[in-house]
């Protein structure tokens, strides 16, 4: 798909039919019947996932269809038993993903299992701060965003984002905007329920870091 409106109109049952025939007419019905883009997306990766378990993985995360691809990440999510690292490790590759859709569906698919041990989660992804990769980095930022898009939100970083400095003050002068852009949302959504705290670590960020990197985070 070339834009957010191409992958809203896919028919996700026609294209599991084509690329995983050995499913059940019942199973593609399953996702046909689901609604709204998201549910469409978690349920065939649940489909693929009850079909082939973390076998599927590969198959389907290098598939050349980007919401095939999609849907591996909800595949990855569904997969019992694999460790919080586990699941980063995996899902790093559709992080870093080119296509802008992937990238999306992947840390919407893996959010509930970070949000579901936040300490740990952070301390994971820290580490990704300093990737190479400005994708790589972005996922860091966006997969924690306390309220964040089409997705739950995070009650414990709503009410104590602090918690999210070890992921925001690496970022704070990124040189991509990509990344500086979600580093922002995730300071406007913080800042629905502590604006003070928001408007201080502002405040202490333009202080501390006079770049014109900061300065874009700040007024955004």
């Amino acid at each position: 798909t070339a834009n957010l409106v191409e992958g809203l109109v896919v028919d996700c049952a026609a294209l599991l039919r084509h690329v995983a025939p050995e499913l059940s007419p019942g199973a593609i019905a399953s996702v046909r019947n689901s609604q709204g883009i998201v549910r469409k997306m978690r349920v065939a990766g649940e489909t693929l996932a009850a079909e082939w378990g973390i076998r599927g993985y590969d198959r389907f995360a290098s598939h050349r269809s980007d919401t095939v691809r999609g849907w591996a990440a909800y595949l990855m999510a569904a997969v019992p038993k694999l460790t919080l690292r586990q699941r980063l490790e995996r899902i790093r590759s559709l992080a870093n993903d080119p296509h802008f859709a992937v990238r999306e569906w992947a840390w919407i698919a893996t959010r509930d299992a970070v949000a579901a041990d936040l300490p740990a989660s952070i301390r994971l992804l820290k580490r990704w701060t300093g990737s190479g990769s400005a994708n790589i980095r972005r996922f860091a930022a966006e997969i924690t965003r306390p309220r964040g898009v089409w997705c739950a939100h995070v009650a414990l970083l709503k009410e104590k984002p602090e918690l999210g400095l070890p992921l925001l003050e690496p970022l704070r002068s990124d040189a991509s905007k990509y990344v500086r852009d979600s580093v922002a949302n995730w300071l406007n959504d913080a800042g629905k329920t502590r604006p003070e705290w928001v408007s201080a670590l502002c405040d202490r960020w333009s202080r501390e870091s006079r770049t014109p990197e900061t300065a874009h985070v700040v007024k955004r």
